[in-house]
């Protein structure tokens, strides 16, 4: 849409002026309509089967389509200063998300009051017309132009990315994961529900009593899932780690158990599941209106990580990418600037990470700091910096200086821009699925998806 408008008035109008304007029908629109206009008919929901045939339809809405040619009308011709008088509308075929359309007036007739008559068509771009109908309209009396540059944006609260991470992980076979004292309501509802999306096979390991108890409050039915007793916590972490050694096991779900019980048992010298690098949790974050996943790492293990913690955190991160199948991961390593200032000491280490990058230290990836948060991932304002590099404003991993940062960061993603946030730990023997109470369905969804997706690029 132009950034200024122009209108014509009723003294400038002619009979035969004609006006049009293409737009793509995106899924996002759909969307936008349904919340705008109330109606939620699941045939023009993009992923919904409104008909019971087992396909989604995704059809735009009839007046979605009619609105279309509002917006020329509006925009063009007549243009600003239009009000409707009234519109009729035939539909000839239907259009789907996807489709391109364009929509034609062509004024036909000039009558009193400032009167003026259109025909109105929706044509998609191979020719078939969707609607066509006639439109009259009061001409605006003056000229007016309209700055359109300061009209609020839309962002759409969906999560497309974590939904091609689950297409990815579903034909896959289940992992076997076992899955850590899921003796409460949430934590065995979330290992089930990974269960039921085969992505992973949950051995439930923990008190029978309580896992029957948190089966009957989620009124889920244990028959099909192994069960292994364990009297304490401490015993079901240690069995856990064991079942992965034995090869029983290609995952480690924690369930409702403080984190440091399980994560003693993986660290620990003899028998844990360290592959001799720090391990570090890494959030995948499906962050909506940006074009990728966003990974923030570390917000939940290493403290005050030095700079060799801090490699292996990038490492990790890299290797999580990898796997879900980011090519070339592009690493952001964050501080509060752009320079290096040797009165902030991680824009110190930044700086070191990145030419350990260079030469081979770090590798799988594009690794450049230091960056502020506004210059990793907008490319604007790298720009505006004069940053010239690979990374900055496009940043697909951001890493954190210490634990607070980063657990701030993954917090204000989720909670202020509604991003959806799985997480797992890396740098063991397996991947670690660690869910929060906080998590909703999608969020445990991804996490178990992540996890699969890591566990079999770790065997192939």
């Amino acid at each position: 849409m132009k950034d200024t408008l122009n209108n014509k008035t009723y003294d400038d109008l002619e009979v035969g002026m004609t006006a049009h304007q293409t737009r793509l029908c995106r899924a996002d629109d759909l969307y936008v309509f349904a919340n705008a206009s109330g109606n939620l008919n699941p045939m023009h929901l993009p992923k919904a089967d409104g008909d019971g045939d087992g396909e989604p339809e995704a059809l735009a809405p009839g007046m979605w389509v009619a609105s279309l040619i509002s917006g020329v009308l509006g925009c063009q011709l007549p243009g600003p200063g239009t009000l409707y008088h009234s519109q009729n509308l035939r539909f000839v075929n239907r259009a789907h998300a996807g489709d391109e359309l364009t929509a034609h007036v062509r004024l036909t007739a000039k009558g009193a009051d400032r009167k003026v008559r259109f025909d109105t068509w929706v044509d998609r771009a191979d020719g078939v017309r969707i609607l066509e109908g006639e439109a009259e309209v009061f001409a605006p009396e003056r000229s007016v132009q309209f700055s359109t540059g300061d009209l609020p944006g839309l962002t759409v609260r969906r999560h497309e990315h974590f939904d091609r991470l689950l297409e990815k992980a579903a034909p896959l076979p289940a992992i076997p994961t076992a899955v850590v004292a899921p003796e409460e309501p949430d934590a065995l509802a979330g290992a089930i529900l990974g269960a039921e999306h085969t992505l992973i096979t949950p051995i439930l390991i923990g008190d029978p009593a309580k896992i029957e108890a948190a089966a009957e409050v989620e009124r889920i039915d244990l028959a099909p899932y192994r069960i292994v007793a364990e009297p304490s916590h401490k015993a079901a972490a240690a069995r856990a780690v064991a079942m992965v050694h034995e090869g029983e096991a290609a995952a480690v779900m924690k369930g409702h158990l403080h984190t440091d019980v399980l994560l003693a048992q993986i660290v620990k010298s003899d028998g844990g599941l360290r592959i001799g690098r720090r391990l570090s949790h890494v959030f995948v974050m499906d962050v909506p209106g940006l074009e990728h996943l966003l990974m923030v790492t570390d917000a939940a293990i290493n403290i005050s990580p030095d700079l060799q913690t801090k490699a292996d955190i990038i490492q990790n991160a890299i290797d999580l990418a990898l796997s879900l199948g980011i090519e070339e991961p592009k690493v952001g390593v964050l501080s509060a600037v752009e320079v290096v200032n040797p009165a902030i000491p991680s824009t110190l280490d930044a700086a070191i990470l990145s030419k350990m990058a260079e030469r081979g230290q770090i590798t799988g990836g594009l690794v450049d700091g230091p960056l502020a948060m506004d210059n990793a991932i907008d490319l604007g304002a790298a720009q505006t910096k004069g940053i010239r590099s690979l990374v900055a404003g496009r940043a697909e991993i951001l890493v954190a200086p210490n634990m607070e940062a980063g657990n701030m960061l993954a917090k204000e993603l989720t909670f202020l821009a509604h991003a959806e946030a799985g997480g797992v730990v890396m740098g063991a023997k397996c991947p670690i699925i660690l869910n929060s109470r906080a998590d909703d369905e999608q969020a445990r969804l991804a996490s178990c998806a992540v996890a699969a997706l890591n566990a079999w690029a770790r065997t192939g």
